[in-house]
Formats: structure tokens, sequence, C-alpha cells
């Protein structure tokens, strides 16, 4: 079964055809259930990430075709679409689009924020973002942060901003919603690992939270303790080592 949004422009009806009727056909119900597991929404088709890479090799960096893409509502098709833009060519009236159209944390918390990030309005969709009181808003706008600190030289970094944002998830991690709480965690692992001037404040951080409780569904997956996770980055001597690219 196909999705479409009335949105969707006639002249590139095809190919979103075309692509669906692949990502159809990749599916498994295995798949599926691995997404349901992990609280995945319908309509999706069960597709693995790696056997989305054909058709992203053909399509890469045709932006209207992802945005297009984007529009179907299916979880598959949204995450290909996520790998298939071009940030640059984001606004912010896409990236509030993309978020109030995404129906789970695979898609907020990766799609969504890997995009705001590469794109020229990161801090501030992510502070707009943080401020919702929708659960997967303000998942996609701590994710955002996250990959931020993964992204942004420091000397472009407001190091106050930041500071400030480390002392807000230590007062309200543990009462913030399900999935805010593990982003939240993952900004503090983020801090510590890529932005030299707090590093040691998000180790600090990370001892005084402690162990994070996320209810992760019917998996085998944990959340990070940060400390431990801060400190292998350490040895291995990564500490500010910037990532070109976040989207995966």
């Amino acid at each position: 079964m196909l999705y479409f949004d009335n949105k969707i422009k006639k002249g590139n009806m095809g190919q979103v055809k075309e692509i669906m009727n692949q990502l159809a056909a990749l599916g498994s119900e295995q798949t599926l259930k691995t997404f349901r597991n992990h609280g995945g929404q319908e309509p999706m088709y069960g597709v693995k990430i790696g056997d989305m890479k054909p058709i992203l090799k053909k399509h890469k960096n045709n932006h209207q075709l992802a945005l297009e893409l984007y529009k179907t509502g299916n979880s598959d098709a949204m995450y290909l679409a996520g790998l298939m833009t071009k940030p640059s060519l984001l606004t912010p009236e896409v990236l509030d689009e993309w978020i109030e159209g995404a129906s789970w944390h695979m898609i907020s918390e990766y799609t969504v924020a890997w995009n705001a990030a590469e794109s020229n309005y990161g801090f501030e969709m992510a502070r707009k973002w943080i401020e919702s009181d929708k659960e997967l808003v303000a998942d996609a706008g701590w994710s955002t942060l996250g990959c931020l600190m993964a992204l942004t030289p420091d000397e472009n970094i407001d190091e106050k901003e930041i500071d400030r944002l480390l002392d807000r998830v230590e007062r309200e991690i543990h009462v913030a919603p399900n999935r805010v709480r593990y982003v939240m965690n993952g900004f503090v692992i983020a801090v510590g690992s890529y932005y030299k001037p707090l590093a040691d404040k998000a180790m600090t951080v990370g001892i005084g939270i402690g162990k994070v409780k996320v209810n992760l569904g019917d998996t085998a997956c944990k959340v990070p303790y940060a400390p431990d996770f801060i400190k292998k980055v350490w040895d291995m001597g990564r500490l500010g080592t910037k990532r070109k690219e976040v989207r995966c």
C-alpha cells in the first residue's frame, strides 16, 4: 500500500511512486517487528537502513525529491529523505513541518535533528524546539544540540549558553518526558566528547545525574552512562574531534 500527501507535486509523483514501490519490496516482517518494538509507528514497510543505500546512491542530493518523499508520511521514506537532502537548502519553515510530521523518535531524533544540525538554522531550531511541550519536538531539539556539538567549531559555540543548558539538564532530566531524557543524556555526552571548553563540566554533570532511566520498549537497548562514554572518548585521545556530518 502506498501513502501520499496531497501536497506532492505532480512532476515528482512518478519518481516518488517508483521509490515507494522499491521500499515496499525491500520491507520485511522481521524489520517491521523490530521497529515496532522500538516504538515505530505506521505507515512503514520495515526497510533496513543498509538496504536503502542503492536508492540513496542514485538520488543523493535530489533535494526536491527528498522533500516529496518526506511528505508521504511513511517512516522508511522519511528516513531515506533525510539522507537524500541538501541540508543547506532547508528553511526553518520546512524543518518545522518536518518535526510536526514526525511520528516517532527515529524520525524526530535522527532524521529531523540531523538535518536541522547540518542546516543553516541548527541553533535557532534547537532553541525553539527544546521549549516545546510535545515530546517528539523537544526530543528533536535536544538531539539537534548534541549534533551541533559534534559539527560546530568550538569558537562558534556560545560557551555561556551551553553552560546554562548543562545546568538545565542536571535540574530537569529525571522529570523530563521519556525520549527527552534519552537525548538530554546524549547532549551531556556530546558536550563531554566534542566541546573542550566544557568537557570537564559535562563529566561532572554526568556523574551528578547518574544512570538515566528511559523506557526503550521491548528491546535490549540500554541508556549509555555518560561518564563512562565520555571517558572512553578521552582515553582514545579524541576529545574535541569534530565530525563533517552527522547523517548516516
